[in-house]
């Protein structure tokens, strides 16, 4: 049963309302209750009494429709936390709109010039919900962990399903610039695979995200009886000798999913997100360009809006740069290891997704892909590569010369990670000294009379949200730690030389600890945030 909430509810009319709804919904604890707000202006503390009265009689009792402002006091008061209370979502049609990106699980379409809208497709209520939460939290981790990302601001319905919000001011996905503008290639490449480096060179904390393995693994299992002569269990075999892998995988990458804003790269369709081994993603890649379209090539066209040929030149020049090589036999090495993986998973795809919307060629596409599989599997006994030849710089890190002049660049690249991680401007000028005290000592200090580097790490950790800058030379060994604190009772005639420094820092920070290991002394400031 549902009733209707309308206009104020208040001390001078919370007795009528609560006889009105009362009215409208029946019998008590007969039905699941539901309280449309849509039309519900403003709730007292007496509005309030007349919900909690309601929520005994009605177990199961849930609000709806409830504008920002009555849900910004049914969740100070609490409310939120003893139902269901549910925001009313504001209705934008995507009906002539530019599609500017396209994943697994969505749509990107252009709204305006600065705004766009994300449609999800593969969940609906409140689980669709839920996945849009999802997407918004690894965002936010990706975005403080270093990868340049746009961050949902809305959700809005649209149709029978919902979407988020962005900003994305005047954006073109990598794909429309392939599309428009083909000269433009070497240079999309340069940037797709330098971003693709920075994801790969991400160590997420454990637990943070999914393990893209699982994923491999269940669809190797379920495909794996359509092989002949035990292949399949060899694939199997292979697929789980795959190590573990902590680093950042987007597991959906490809031209849609990149756009360039204003002179930005960014990423976007972070449902996807993962941690694992680089095989995961390249196989990935490869159905995007090559695998999807093998028997029809008009598939790719009309997914990335380029035609086969663009896409398979884009995929041979992304491996080489990728793997920092143009040896044909170390690329046909890692490829025919990316290709295994990329078939297995193309052929589970199809026969779960062919029960349900089977197409005409869907037996002269699997038979292609079966065939392309067992080949590979005749002569690849391994899926691992050397991942190291292929990590790109860790964005998190910044190694330079242990020079005073360099304090601005080391000011710079710290700011930007307390910036991203929503630090405030009081704990920034905090850290800013703090910084600076230890860089400028290690400058100073550390390789006298040479010069040496200096390495300066930025990690931000969640739940609470934490910062750790990690300062690493190879000076002479050093404890500042170990020195006792100056007196700051004392006047400035009585008080030791130097010193002073490392104390304020100590003052500043929640922690710092030194070791000295490895030939390398590590310094880590740690700071609440």
């Amino acid at each position: 049963m549902t009733a209707k909430l309308t206009g104020r509810i208040d001390s001078t009319n919370s007795e009528q309302t609560e006889r009105e709804i009362r009215g409208q919904l029946g019998e008590a604890g007969s039905a699941a209750a539901i309280l449309d707000a849509e039309r519900l202006e403003y709730i007292s503390s007496a509005g309030l009494r007349v919900i909690l009265r309601l929520k005994k009689d009605f177990p199961d009792l849930k609000i709806v429709n409830v504008s920002s402002e009555v849900y910004e006091i049914f969740e100070m008061t609490g409310f939120t936390e003893m139902f269901p209370v549910e925001k009313a979502y504001k209705v934008v049609s995507v009906d002539g709109c530019e599609v500017i990106g396209e994943g697994h699980n969505g749509k990107v379409y252009r709204l305006d010039r600065d705004t766009v809208v994300k449609v999800y497709k593969n969940a609906k209520g409140s689980e669709l919900l839920d996945e849009i939460q999802h997407e918004r939290e690894v965002a936010r981790l990706a975005l403080i962990l270093g990868v340049p990302t746009a961050i949902s601001y809305d959700v809005v319905r649209v149709g029978d399903s919902f979407g988020s919000v962005f900003e994305l001011l005047n954006a073109r996905s990598f794909a429309k610039i392939l599309a428009e503008e083909p000269e433009k290639i070497d240079w999309c490449v340069k940037e797709y695979v330098g971003m693709l480096k920075t994801i790969h060179g991400i160590t997420v904390p454990e637990g943070k995200l999914p393990r893209i393995k699982d994923k491999a693994v269940n669809a190797v299992g379920r495909m794996k009886h359509l092989l002949p002569d035990g292949l399949g269990d060899k694939l199997e075999r292979m697929v789980l000798e795959i190590p573990e892998d902590n680093h950042m995988v987007h597991g959906d990458y490809h031209t849609k999913n990149l756009e360039l804003a204003g002179d930005e790269v960014l990423l976007i369709d972070m449902d996807t997100l993962s941690t694992g081994h680089p095989i995961f993603e390249l196989s990935q890649m490869y159905n995007s360009y090559i695998g999807f379209s093998e028997y029809n090539p008009d598939i790719v066209l009309q997914f990335q809006g380029y035609p086969a040929a663009m896409a398979k030149e884009f995929w041979n020049k992304s491996v080489m740069a990728y793997l920092n090589t143009d040896n044909p036999e170390r690329i046909r090495e890692v490829t025919d290891k990316v290709r295994c993986l990329s078939y297995a998973m193309l052929i589970d795809w199809k026969n779960r997704h062919g029960l349900t919307k089977p197409a005409p060629d869907d037996p002269a596409t699997l038979a292609l892909w079966k065939e392309r599989l067992i080949e590979l599997l005749s002569r690849v006994d391994s899926l691992v590569f050397d991942v190291a030849k292929v990590a790109g710089e860790n964005p998190n890190e910044l190694t330079l010369e242990a020079r005073t002049e360099n304090l601005s660049k080391v000011a710079a690249f710290v700011q930007s990670r307390l910036e991203a991680a929503g630090c405030s401007l009081k704990m920034q000028m905090q850290i800013d000294v703090a910084v600076e005290e230890i860089f400028v000592n290690i400058a100073n200090y550390a390789y006298t009379p040479e010069v040496g580097s200096a390495t300066v790490r930025v990690e931000v950790s969640e739940n609470p949200v934490k910062v750790s800058i990690t300062f690493i030379d190879r000076g002479i060994p050093y404890d500042p730690l170990a020195k006792t604190d100056p007196d700051v009772s004392l006047s400035a005639e009585e008080r030791e030389i130097g010193g002073l420094g490392i104390f304020m820092t100590k003052q500043l920070m929640d922690d710092v600890v030194y070791e000295y290991r490895d030939g390398q002394n590590i310094l880590t400031l740690k700071k609440n945030l």
